[in-house]
């Protein structure tokens, strides 16, 4: 009679707890609670160009592709893309060509693929869940663990930022034929923020149509210079298709695979995929979101690819195996060009600006994009987008700024910031890489879309190899470059609790089983009781 009364007792807790608990299924939040990444009337409207009477609107079924479907949901990888072709990935392919000549197309090529695979989880996310990344990690995690990743998130931005309003000021700096000083382009880059917020109030579409003009831009500025220097062919081929890696070129090689993963591009993606008007509660277009949104990112990053050995071959071609390998930089490329190539009717010191630019502006645009979505995701602020806009801006343009006085005269300094500033942003990217993978691997925050056992191993292992790599440019840098035994105490003790913080992320995945992997912020389902059992 006591055991029956328990069972009575257990099951009767079960089904409260059943009322109480939400659904093991997508989750939802109310509208007034948090902000959503896009507002209703910004949303562009997925029509149904075709009848779709041989099943295609059942739960499961996607319906059958459409070119125009397609079209509508052109977009967002583009702008993603965009993290591809800053400026601090430019100066990794120019280095990389001058150093390394024809020998690292072959790791450009499957480092793009890497960074495909983490873009679509990212998207993954975003129209499964119908909430973007910094918005999950916020309720996932706890309170302190919030703001740590809210704070290397915002440090990887302001990083970022920086390299590419630099890479701005110096294309302007080219093509005003050294007038305006880095300074002045700095002031120049900062008001995008202006044009950024003037092109939203025109709807999502005319934005994208703007960054689908700077790509084009870029593509025609390097495929120009391509085409003028005559890069080898064949040398071409043999690189992308021979795998050959030596003791010279490796810190060229970990500077690829290192451009490849941007962390607030991580963020920015799960939050652009949610322009579009999904319906969430429905399977079939969830997966048709998803199959769409591959195709659209794998063009966008196979443009991006090409764009990128355009410049790679260009510095192979001219400076591979000369004296100025070791010496070319971002600041000082064209200038080199220019007096290795000469001019014309168009003069290629000027083509590579023109490139640099639209680079520079495209990218500090999507940079002021992802803050917005970062400070409104982790901090749920209810700010007008203008104003986050505006701060997001500020905090990346007075850094930059003393940046551009203080190094405005020297090269040299200017090239070993930025070799500090791409160290920033490879510490940065297991913040960004650990949560996303932790959430697409959840069944209660995925519902039926979760990443199967064989993608998540992929995943983690493209995740452990970007780590890896990254790891081995921290401690050449640092062995390089860290001097004297208080910074060396100092670095150390940041490196510990780095350490400490990443082994956390890892075992709150739950991938590697540990003590740490219960967390504050979980619910765990009560144990239903049998009568064996009592």
């Amino acid at each position: 009679m006591e055991n029956d009364v328990k069972v009575i007792n257990n099951n009767d807790k079960l089904e409260e707890a059943d009322r109480l608990l939400p659904p093991q299924s997508l989750p939802s939040i109310p509208e007034d609670e948090s902000e959503s990444a896009f507002e209703s009337n910004e949303k562009i409207v997925i029509v149904d160009f075709e009848s779709t009477g041989d099943g295609g609107d059942s739960a499961t079924a996607a319906p059958r592709f459409s070119w125009r479907k397609l079209w509508l949901f052109t977009g967002p990888g583009f702008l993603m893309s965009i993290a591809f072709l800053d400026p601090g990935n430019l100066e990794g392919d120019l280095q990389a060509g001058a150093i390394a000549g024809y020998s690292l197309l072959w790791l450009l090529m499957w480092a793009t693929a890497m960074g495909l695979l983490i873009q679509m989880l990212s998207a993954r996310v975003g129209v499964v869940t119908g909430r973007h990344l910094a918005e999950l990690c916020r309720d996932e995690y706890p309170n302190w663990a919030r703001y740590v990743l809210w704070s290397m998130a915002e440090i990887a931005l302001i990083g970022a930022d920086i390299q590419e309003v630099i890479g701005s000021a110096i294309a302007i700096q080219i093509l005003s034929r050294g007038v305006l000083p880095l300074w002045a382009g700095v002031v120049i880059t900062a008001s995008d923020c202006f044009l950024f917020l003037f092109l939203e109030n025109y709807g999502v579409r005319k934005l994208e149509a703007v960054f689908a003009v700077l790509i084009a831009t870029m593509g025609l500025s390097f495929a120009w210079m391509f085409g003028e220097t005559k890069p080898s062919g064949k040398e071409l081929l043999i690189g992308i298709l021979l795998p050959r890696l030596s003791s010279k070129t490796i810190r060229q090689a970990v500077g690829v695979v290192g451009c490849v993963i941007m962390p607030h591009n991580v963020f920015l993606h799960s939050a652009l995929v949610q322009s579009r008007e999904i319906d969430p509660k429905k399977k079939s277009r969830v997966q048709e979101a998803l199959n769409y949104y591959l195709i659209e990112s794998s063009i966008a990053l196979f443009i991006s690819f090409m764009i990128n050995l355009f410049v790679t071959t260009v510095f192979a071609k001219g400076f591979y195996g000369t004296e100025k390998a070791s010496n070319i930089g971002l600041v000082n490329a064209g200038q080199y060009l220019q007096e290795k190539f000469g001019g014309g009717l168009l003069p290629i010191l000027y083509i590579w600006g023109i490139g640099l630019l639209a680079a520079g502006q495209s990218s500090t645009i999507t940079g002021t994009y992802a803050g917005q979505f970062i400070m409104g995701g982790f901090l749920n602020l209810r700010l007008k987008k203008w104003m986050r806009a505006v701060i997001t801006r500020s905090c990346a343009i007075v850094p930059t700024m003393i940046v551009a006085i203080v190094f405005n005269t020297s090269e040299a300094s200017l090239d070993v910031l930025n070799e500090w500033l791409n160290v920033l942003q490879s510490v940065q990217i297991p913040f960004a890489l650990l949560p996303l993978l932790t959430l697409v691997s959840k069944e209660e925050i995925m519902g039926d879309f979760k990443i199967g056992p064989i993608l998540q191993r992929i995943a983690w292992t493209v995740a452990a190899l970007v780590m890896i790599i990254n790891g081995y440019l921290l401690l050449d840098f640092f062995v390089s470059e860290v001097n004297g035994i208080m910074f060396g105490v100092t670095v150390s003790v940041w490196t510990t609790a780095y350490i400490t913080f990443i082994i956390y992320l890892i075992s709150h995945s739950n991938f590697i089983p540990s003590p740490w992997s219960s967390s504050s912020t979980s619910i765990e389902l009560p144990k239903r009781v049998s009568v064996s059992d009592s």
